[in-house]
């Protein structure tokens, strides 16, 4: 292991911590680098290539053209 003095975005650290489920920032930080590093880019392509072909049943389109509107 190695120690490193890095700053971090503590929003960032805090959101990933709650979706990994991890208790320490030491154990969040290795879990998301472990994450990263096992995904290929084969991985990410097939993710998102089913994205296109899946996203108009997973996103409404409506409410996200609303949600980018000005003056919301």
């Amino acid at each position: 292991m190695a120690r490193i003095v890095v700053d971090l975005d503590e929003r960032m650290l805090a959101l990933a911590q709650r979706r990994l489920g991890t208790k320490t920032r030491r154990d969040t930080i290795n879990r998301a680098l472990a994450i990263a590093a096992s995904t290929s880019a084969d991985d990410r392509a097939r993710g998102l290539a089913w994205l296109q072909d899946n996203a108009e049943s997973i996103l409404d389109f409506e409410v996200l053209e609303e949600r980018e509107r000005p003056g919301r």
